[in-house]
């Protein structure tokens, strides 16, 4: 009997949070699946405006996780 399929979440429900390192505030943003398991992008805080980077990976078992700095 073959194992069943894990499903995967869909594109608009993944999401991951970080701590912006200018104002504290934890941001959670939309991951879009699309770009590969590995990201890498500059985004503003929303809350304080500062560029932050952003490192994104999506693991194995399709979690994603993101890591930002200050640009």
């Amino acid at each position: 009997m073959a194992k069943p399929r894990r499903k995967r979440r869909p594109a608009a429900d993944l999401e991951a949070a970080y701590i912006c390192e200018s104002c504290g505030e934890e941001i959670v943003v939309p991951v879009d699946i699309s770009g590969g398991t590995h990201q890498d992008y500059v985004e503003d805080c929303p809350v304080c405006c500062h560029p932050m980077s952003l490192h994104v990976e999506i693991d194995d078992e399709g979690e994603a996780h993101v890591a930002g700095e200050h640009e």
